[in-house]
């Protein structure tokens, strides 16, 4: 009786650790790009390079490594890009700094659009002669 309490325990320790090693994976999984599809995720992705860092991550995971040093690993061999989200570091400010960059622009191109348009005053009405000539440019399609 003690030996099947004893295997029953060590039954549910097993299945518990591989159970920590499968979430960890699928973890590790979702953080790294798959190198050819580049869109997707190693979890994501079925091309056979994914299924091999899969089997990589869980190797390393099974042989106790840490989640970092698992993800460090990857990096040292494909590059930042191989994590989906790249950590914050010099080599990847201009990365993560563009869009804002990018969105302060536009903003600025709007204000300055916004401004200039305020300037200018409503529209003024036609007079005969541009009436005349936009009737003549509608009439034979668009050549002056």
């Amino acid at each position: 009786m003690k030996r099947l309490v004893l295997t029953a325990c060590l039954l549910a320790l097993a299945c518990s650790a591989m159970a920590d090693v499968d979430a960890r994976e699928a973890a590790l999984a979702a953080q790294l790009r798959c190198v050819v599809c580049q869109n997707q995720t190693i979890a994501e992705s079925s091309a056979p390079l994914a299924a091999d860092m899969r089997r990589e991550i869980r190797t390393q995971l099974q042989a106790g490594r840490s989640d970092d040093e698992v993800l460090a690993f990857f990096e040292q061999r494909y590059g930042s890009f191989v994590r989906y989200a790249p950590p914050l570091r010099p080599s990847t400010w201009l990365l993560w700094g563009a869009p804002f960059a990018l969105g302060l622009a536009g903003l600025a191109a709007l204000a300055a659009t916004l401004r200039h348009r305020r300037r200018a005053g409503p529209p003024q009405p036609l007079d005969d002669a541009q009436r005349e000539r936009a009737r003549r440019l509608l009439d034979d399609g668009g050549t002056p």
